[in-house]
């Protein structure tokens, strides 16, 4: 069954273009439905036009977050979306909309949770050189209202090698975020991720 899936972001939609591609090669079974974003001009707007898919720019302001979620989640609700992906998304939902969506709602973070929780990007790849990890990586997780918190469905660590800057580091976490998304979504669409409590367990 295709999966149809939301997307929520505020920055270029880099991770959401290998969803894209993905379903352009027929290796998942599924549909990016509706892109949108609390700012006007984010690169993932336009990406999402240049592929035909529906692209919404939503006004958000301060006091405004579940004003902003309830306008996100009626534009969900119409159109059928089964999945939501946070992908650069830089607020942080309502517990409304959290709870609505409950297990539905997949965020991706750049290190290895609980490590940096809460960190953003380029922060926390310069604190990984700066403290001398050997290895960072990303987790995917489901979202609940506490930030950074939900149960954790993938990890997936990435080499710190001594030649790495910001920016290289970002290139291979950036990989890695990639690869455990599309797997992600192609187990979501199987009915194999399960949560219990705040596990989540992987049929295989």
């Amino acid at each position: 069954m295709t999966v149809k899936i939301g997307v929520i972001g505020s920055t270029k939609g880099t991770d959401m273009q290998a969803v894209i591609d993905a379903i352009a090669r027929k290796q998942l079974d599924a549909k990016i439905v509706c892109v949108l974003s609390n700012k006007e001009d984010a690169y993932i707007l336009e990406r999402a036009k240049d592929n035909g898919i529906d692209s919404i720019f939503l006004d958000y302001e301060g006091d405004k977050r579940v004003l902003f979620d309830k306008a996100a989640a009626h534009e969900f609700d119409q159109r059928g979306v089964e999945l939501i992906l946070l992908i650069g998304y830089m607020k942080i939902l309502s517990p409304w909309f959290c709870t609505h969506y409950e297990n539905r709602i997949m965020n991706i973070h750049p290190s290895l949770l609980p490590l940096f929780s809460g960190g953003k990007d380029v922060n926390i790849h310069e604190e990984v050189l700066k403290l001398g990890l050997k290895v960072t990586g990303c987790t995917l997780h489901f979202v609940t209202p506490e930030v950074d918190h939900g149960p954790i469905i993938m990890q997936l660590p990435v080499p710190v090698e001594d030649i790495d800057t910001p920016e290289s580091l970002k290139g291979k976490v950036q990989a890695a975020e990639q690869a455990v998304i599309l797997e992600a979504i192609r187990l979501y669409g199987e009915g194999k991720i399960k949560v219990e409590g705040n596990k989540v367990r992987l049929l295989k």
